[in-house]
């Protein structure tokens, strides 16, 4: 059944806009399930973040309960689909994101680390941006010194070269030193595999890796796309990838970096806390010695 239409009939609306009523049909049977499917994964999602622990089978009971006809294969594809599988916790019992790809998990380096300057420890990670008819991805890049994005990008798949994107941009903007800084993130495959690991050995920048089960060990990137969801994203209608890409790109850069007050940083946004900070050159993280 079509959604309601005002109080035109669909046969005026027609012969108004010029149309016959079956190239009308044609069309919406073409864009209602698109539609469909994308409001479902937008409720997926939000149900697998506020149920960590939960299971494609239990989550197919909650979206039975909030009136969707689905069934728990559907629901496996789409959660293999969007990457939600890694979001799966029982307690004491390992994660099964190591096993999901062979590329090398690296131990975490950032763990109680002090950081007391710029471009000492980048961290990333990924979020999901709903469109109109589809789901677009967003990755980014902040130095965790000044909360400063230095690098993002918005696609419409989860390749390795969304990540590898935003890591482009974070280098072409800070120009690092050999040895000056570690890199943070998730246990991703993005950020495992070959593509990032040797773009991040090409400019001597150090790999960490958060700790099976501990989202706060990336808090700072976390915080990052908490603000960017409540402050751009929700309320808001992306129609296409390049849409979400100009607004959150003006977000970035015009009112996150340069205008949003950090209460961490004196109130003071980004762009003019880095300001303030005398940059420091030169390896920080020098090799042990060997006896």
């Amino acid at each position: 059944m079509t959604p309601p239409q005002g109080v035109l009939s669909i046969e005026r609306m027609c012969g108004l806009a010029g149309v016959s009523r079956a190239s009308y049909y044609r069309h919406w049977r073409q864009v209602a399930p698109r539609r469909e499917q994308t409001e479902l994964r937008d409720v997926l999602q939000r149900l697998a973040v506020a149920h960590r622990h939960y299971g494609y089978r239990r989550l197919n009971a909650l979206l039975r309960r909030e009136g969707w006809a689905v069934n728990h294969k559907r629901v496996l594809r789409l959660m293999r689909t969007d990457n939600l599988l890694c979001l799966r916790r029982r307690a004491f019992v390992p994660a099964t994101t190591d096993s999901r790809h062979a590329w090398q998990v690296v131990p975490n380096l950032a763990r109680g680390m002090q950081v007391t300057g710029l471009d000492q420890l980048w961290v990333a990670d990924i979020t999901y941006l709903r469109l109109l008819e589809e789901f677009a991805f967003l990755a980014v890049v902040l130095d965790a010194f000044s909360r400063r994005v230095i690098g993002w990008a918005v696609e419409v798949h989860l390749r390795a070269a969304l990540a590898v994107a935003a890591l482009q941009m974070a280098l072409a903007a800070r120009h690092p030193q050999s040895g000056q800084v570690i890199h943070h993130s998730d246990r991703g495959v993005q950020y495992a595999c070959a593509e990032y690991s040797a773009l991040l050995a090409a400019h001597g920048i150090r790999p960490s890796m958060s700790r099976i089960g501990s989202p706060y060990d990336n808090a700072k990137a976390e915080s990052f796309m908490s603000t960017l969801k409540r402050e751009e994203v929700d309320g808001r209608a992306y129609r296409t990838a390049q849409d979400a890409r100009h607004s959150i790109g003006r977000f970035i850069e015009e009112i996150y970096n340069r205008q949003r007050l950090h209460s961490a940083l004196n109130y003071l946004a980004p762009a003019d806390f880095e300001a303030t900070v005398t940059p420091v050159r030169g390896p920080r993280w020098p090799e042990p010695a060997v006896p």
